[in-house]
Parts: C-alpha cells; sequence; structure tokens
C-alpha cells in the first residue's frame, strides 16, 4: 500500500503550446549555461517519473525546481510521482514485466540486474556525464552497469552510519564513542542500563534493514557467496557475527523485528533509543522541528565500529535512474536525465539534500556541502566506501534476487531474536541463496 502518493503536472499551456515550442522540439539543441543536451526530444514528448518518498524536504523540492527548469527550457512537460521506500522494488517490478507505467524510476540497489532486458541502454549518456564529471565512483557504477554497458545512471548514495546522543553516551560512562563492535556492545548494554536502549531495523526496511544486516555479517568477516558466486553463508564467521546479534539484541528496544524504514527515526525522535543508524535526515528532522533544538545540539554521526576483521566494511542505500524501454519518449528521457546530471543541477540538488544523498560523480565531491556541519561528515565518502551487496561475488540476477528477497536480513533477525539458532539460521539462509545462485 501507498503511504504517501503527489502527483505534480509540471509546465503550463503557454509553455507547452504548439506555437510556443522551444527550439529542442523544433530540431535544435537548447542551451543550459554552457551546456546544449545531447538528445533532442521527441515533439509532443511527456515523461512520467517515479520516485522515492524523500525523507529530507531539500532533496525533493530541488529535484522539483529543477524539473520545472527542465520544462521551461523544453517544453516537455514532467509529471512526477512519489511512492514508500517499500513500494518502489515491486512497482518497478511490475512496470519492467507488463511494459507499461513511468518512464523513468528511482530505483534500489541492483534491482536493475533484475530486469536488464527491459531497461533503455544509456551508456553514451553515462560514458557523457563520467568524462565530463571526473568519472563514476566505482561501487555505484557497478550497480547501474551489465555486461559492460549502462542500464541506468548511478544518482546517489545514501550514506548511513550511527547516529546517537551524546550527553546519554556520557551517562552511560563513554567519554567517545567506541569504534570496534567489542566496545560498541558495551555502549550499549550501558545505555539500556540507563534507560536508553538502542534499536535496529530488523524488518523489511529497504534501507536501514539492509545496511545494518551486511555491515554485521561483513565486520565478523562473513559473506553470502566468494568470488566465484558459490555460496559460503553458512560459516564459522557468519555464525559468530549472529552471536554477536543476539547479544546486541538483547540492548534494543521491543519491537525492532516489525520496524521498517521510518520506524527507528520516529523512536530516536521520540526520545524512545539513544542510538540507531540512519541517514543524516534523522538529524535534519530534529534540527528543523522547533521543540527538538535540544535534540539537534546533542546528536552526533559516526561510522559503524570495525568488527574482528579490522577492516571498515559497510553497505549504503544506491539509488539509480532507469529509463525504461516501453517509453515512448527515449531521447526526452535521456535528455531529462542529462540535465539533471548536468553541474548547475547536480551541485544544488546534492547542496539542498544536506548530506543526505552523496555524489556519484567524483567532480562533485567539492560540494561545500560536507564542510558545512561536522555531522555530515560520517557522510562524505558513502560512494567511495561502499561494498556492494553482491560481495564477495558479481552483481546480477542472483545478486538482485537475494536482495529483494531479504535473505541477508531476515537471516540475522532470526538469530538475533532467538527464532532460530545462529546455526539453524545460516543454514536457512544458504538454502534460500542457492536457490537464485544455482550452479
Amino acid at each position: 500500500m501507498t503511504i504517501t502518493r503527489r502527483d505534480i503536472l509540471l509546465g503550463t499551456a503557454a509553455g507547452v503550446a504548439a506555437g510556443a515550442v522551444m527550439p529542442a522540439l523544433r530540431g535544435g539543441a537548447p542551451a543550459f549555461g554552457q551546456t546544449k543536451l545531447n538528445y533532442t526530444p521527441e515533439k509532443g514528448a511527456e515523461l512520467r517519473v517515479l520516485r522515492w518518498s524523500a525523507f529530507v524536504k531539500g532533496d525533493e523540492d530541488s529535484w522539483i525546481a529543477n524539473t520545472e527548469k527542465f520544462t521551461k527550457e523544453t517544453g516537455v512537460k514532467v509529471r512526477i510521482d512519489k511512492e514508500s521506500w517499500e513500494d518502489i522494488r515491486p512497482k518497478a517490478a511490475v512496470a519492467a514485466n507488463v511494459g507499461s507505467g513511468p518512464d523513468i524510476m528511482f530505483v534500489w540497489f541492483d534491482d536493475p540486474h533484475q530486469y536488464p532486458d527491459k531497461l533503455l541502454d544509456v551508456t553514451d549518456l553515462a560514458d557523457y556525464l563520467g568524462k565530463k564529471y571526473g568519472g563514476w565512483y566505482e561501487g555505484p557504477a557497478s550497480y547501474a552497469k551489465r555486461d559492460g554497458k549502462f542500464i541506468g545512471l548511478p544518482l546517489a548514495t545514501i550514506g548511513n552510519a550511527i547516529c546517537y546522543r551524546e550527553s546519554w553516551m556520557n551517562e552511560a560512562g563513554f567519554k567517545e564513542f567506541p569504534k570496534d563492535t567489542a566496545g560498541f556492545l558495551e555502549l550499549c548494554k550501558a545505555l539500556k542500563a540507563k534507560g536508553h536502549p538502542a534499536g535496529f531495523a530488523h524488518g523489511h526496511a529497504v534501507g536501514d534493514g539492509s545496511n545494518f544486516a551486511h555491515w554485521l555479517l561483513w565486520s565478523h568477516g562473513g559473506r553470502l557467496v566468494d568470488e566465484n558466486n558459490k555460496v559460503v553463508v553458512n560459516s564459522p564467521e557468519t555464525i559468530a557475527s549472529l552471536k554477536y546479534a543476539h547479544e546486541l539484541y538483547k540492548t534494543y528496544i521491543p519491537g525492532t523485528e516489525s520496524w521498517l524504514d521510518v520506524n527507528n527515526n520516529r523512536a530516536f525522535l521520540a526520545g524512545e533509543i539513544g542510538l540507531t543508524a540512519n541517514g543524516v535526515s534523522l538529524y535534519y528532522a530534529a534540527k528543523n522541528d522547533p521543540k527538538l533544538q535540544d535534540m539537534a545540539k546533542d546528536i552526533r554521526t559516526t561510522p559503524f565500529p570495525v568488527g574482528p576483521t579490522g577492516v571498515a566494511a559497510e553497505l549504503y542505500q544506491i539509488t539509480s535512474n532507469i529509463i525504461f524501454k516501453h517509453t515512448k519518449y527515449p531521447n526526452a528521457a535521456k535528455a531529462y536525465l542529462q540535465f539533471m546530471f548536468e553541474e548547475a543541477q547536480m551541485q544544488e540538488w546534492i547542496k539542498q539534500s544536506s548530506a543526505y544523498c552523496c555524489q556519484t560523480l567524483k567532480a562533485f565531491a567539492n560540494n561545500p556541502v560536507w564542510t558545512s556541519d561536522p555531522n555530515h561528515v560520517a557522510y562524505a565518502k558513502a560512494s567511495d566506501l561502499l561494498r556492494t551487496n553482491g560481495y564477495a561475488g558479481t552483481l546480477g540476477y542472483a545478486s538482485a534476487g537475494v536482495m529483494a528477497d531479504y535473505v541477508v536480513v531476515d537471516m540475522v533477525a532470526e538469530a538475533a531474536t532467538g527464532q532460530r539458532t545462529p546455526e539453524e539460521a545460516a543454514k536457512r539462509a544458504e538454502a534460500r541463496a542457492n536457490r537464485y545462485y544455482r550452479v
């Protein structure tokens, strides 16, 4: 069921009337500052874009403003719809399979690898943007590439970090945030004893649940598959990570096994938990609420602690823009994405997203947003540091299927809550993963 939906029709009658079309619709390419579109929109083109519901208002407002600029310049009407995070994946799958629906979508992780033959090849556009703007970060690009071709454009990496109340950490007897998993567990125990339990999503939360479960697995040396895409999740390292998850779960507020992406935000902002993992949106939700100013001043962000492997290993949420082959206006769709990724629009969007959306093109790493607030630092290098969910194998049909089926998330949740022993949870995850990674 859709949680939030708003249809926005951009463009006015005057701007799109036949007698007032822009040069692009008459065969020329309009200029945007020093930039010219590489694609001439089809005559009478209209686009429908489906994106996820924003957690940071500036992201959505800036995207809409940039879209309005595109409509003003080209006369191409663009309707923007939005859906809850959990609804994006099934909506995209349906559109791909039935061959109708939105022209462009914002999708998650390696979802494009589930239906690559249904997506428009945008390699020419990706190569143009990469060459112009310092190249794509390898991690985000891998999510949008299939057999050496771009089947989407990696739009942003939504960084994930530990968000906590500094005064409550001090109250629990810690002057600094622990940098390893052993110390992290002790902090969570101490916070629980002081009435400030932790809380991490163990439900089918697209971002928070997936990010946390993969960090927990990787931090102890576990992995779903090896370099040859052989399922190796049922391992001593995985068992160790699940035993740790069970101990950590004892420090939580009740009910996290049903949490989706909004639940930890609500619990934190209500003062029910003292520590969770989230994008920077949590900080801004407090900062922008007049009633939560004291809380906002107390919030700190930090990278996830490092586990027994001694190596930082984190999954961040990737969102990519895809164009379906069923679109009637492929040139207009490419022109739209080119316009949105050009510097004048993209830098402003990143800035207005307030460190929520990390750039996927290296030239935009100089955006001033990353140094404008100390709480942004933990998110600044998300695109550079992320590990893909297909680790240590490759992304493809199998990795996308496992991700969409929440195999790792369910394994961690089952062991953490005691629904299954760590050994049972790992064995079940192995069986489920093998359905996708067929030899």
